[in-house]
């Protein structure tokens, strides 16, 4: 009987764990630990952070999934992995403290460490701003939004920035989300003239989203992913303000780096930025006790995989195959990792140093359909290796369509969504020189009302999809 375990219940570690547990799961050991013990739709968390969704709308209890699909579940923390031993240890919430858990193939999929602590000043906890990257967070973010649409209702003028709190964090789709939902929802409170807002981004140009920003055809012409979203914000009133790393935040000021190397900062009455993500700091110890962490991860605690790395962005931009095909580690072949967890070969991006030394670029994104698309793959290769010893399944980034659909308001009726579909994720210049690196019969970008519609109908299918529904396995990741 071979044993599997998944670090991790999001979008990377859960798909995995309902393809693992569907197929092998009655006959082999399936085990998922997750310091929380609800799947979270991570998307649909913008709407709960200005107060338009119920949390309980956006969660699945694990537990009665993971019984349904022959899959143990631990509701705990690993933080310890013995790769040459082959266990992990567990913190179990409320209980054991270094429980040991053997395994014959480790998923890890533990989504990144918010490292708030790489800008001081930064984070809801012990900073001055606040995140929606966790449902904690995204509660705490709307109760204080709705206190500043409180004192708008008064009279006062206020000042919301939503963007990027660090020269190198990604998910900037989550701040366009975020920014244009407050903004749908101080128009229907009729107190968007009483409200400043700012886009504050570590992007080259608008519409970048760390994926090196995308040319599509529109309406018969071809426009690039800066004109369409410069057109969206200029509608809606929303300062940009973007090349701009944050370096450290004080009550009611950000503080930053431009491009040029100039110091600046931006007022706030209430910012939202993302952190930069980092590799969760689990301990990675040999046979004799050793630090071997550098046969795992990278300096980032992100898990080294079939990728090459080492590459100058020029080679990189050269090289799509340079991207992983099958997550596995190059040190230990039975350590797979999935979703933000793994560590790029580099940028999508065009990266920037400034004059001053500092690097400002925007992060590959990992999340969301792309994490679950890999989780797959990873899934599907394990039990290869369990039933044949051999891997049938390759997908890199170079090779992979994704679709965002960034809500610009969740009204079925005047909301709207930006639709955003791309292939290949990660450019491929030598195959398509003349669409930025992308197929443009397949990329595309439009907004409107229908988009909206689409939203709502991806959260209410993947809420179905990762209940393991009957007839989930038809709904892609």
């Amino acid at each position: 009987m071979a044993r599997v375990v998944i670090i991790g219940a999001g979008f990377a570690g859960h798909t995995a764990a309902l393809y693992l547990g569907d197929k092998i799961g009655k006959e082999h050991e399936v085990t998922v630990v997750n310091r929380y013990d609800y799947f979270g739709f991570v998307p649909s968390w913008v709407w709960v952070g200005v107060g338009h969704m119920s949390p309980e709308q956006t969660i699945i209890p694990l537990k009665p999934v993971y019984g349904r699909k022959h899959v143990r579940f631990v509701h705990g923390r690993v933080t310890e992995v013995h790769p040459d031993e082959n266990y992990v240890l567990v913190n179990h919430e409320g209980g054991a403290q270094g429980a040991r858990l053997d395994y014959d193939y480790l998923v890890i999929a533990t989504g990144p460490k918010l490292n708030f602590a790489a800008t001081p000043g930064l984070g809801p906890s012990v900073g001055h701003t606040y995140s929606i990257c966790t449902l904690d967070h995204a509660l705490e973010a709307r109760d204080v939004y709705l206190e500043h649409v409180r004192r708008m209702e008064k009279g006062e003028r206020q000042k919301l920035v939503i963007g990027t709190g660090h020269a190198s964090a990604t998910c900037q789709g989550a701040a366009l989300e975020y920014i244009s939902n407050i903004h749908k929802d101080l128009v229907k409170r009729k107190l968007r003239d009483r409200a400043d807002l700012v886009y504050l981004s570590n992007e080259p140009e608008l519409g970048d989203f760390g994926v090196g920003g995308l040319y599509a055809r529109h309406k018969g012409k071809l426009i690039s992913s800066d004109e369409f979203i410069t057109a969206v914000y200029k509608e809606y009133g929303i300062h940009t303000e973007i090349q701009r790393g944050v370096h450290k935040v004080e009550a009611g000021r950000i503080f930053w780096e431009d491009f040029g190397g100039n110091y600046g900062e931006t007022s706030y009455d209430f910012a939202m930025l993302i952190p930069q993500f980092a590799g969760q700091p689990l301990k990675y110890v040999g046979a004799d006790g050793s630090d071997v962490a550098d046969k795992v991860v990278m300096p980032s605690g992100l898990v080294k995989v079939d990728a090459i790395y080492g590459l100058d962005y020029a080679q990189l931009r050269a090289n799509p195959d340079a991207w992983p095909a099958t997550y596995q580690n190059p040190s230990y072949a039975n350590i797979f990792a999935a979703g933000i967890a793994f560590a790029p070969p580099g940028p999508i991006s065009v990266p920037h140093t400034t004059p001053n030394g500092t690097s400002i670029s925007a992060a590959p994104p990992r999340t969301g359909m792309i994490a679950g698309i890999i989780g797959r793959i990873v899934a599907l290769n394990i039990i290869d290796l369990i039933n044949t010893g051999q891997m049938s399944h390759r997908e890199r980034m170079s090779e992979m369509f994704a679709a965002c659909i960034a809500s610009m308001g969740d009204s079925l009726w005047d909301g709207e969504a930006a639709t955003i579909v791309m292939y290949p994720v990660v450019p491929d210049f030598n195959r398509y020189p003349e669409g930025r690196g992308r197929d443009l019969f397949v990329t595309h970008m439009e907004i409107g009302t229908s988009g909206a519609w689409m939203k709502r109908m991806v959260h209410e299918t993947f809420m179905y999809k990762f209940k393991a529904n009957p007839g989930w396995k038809l709904i892609p990741e």
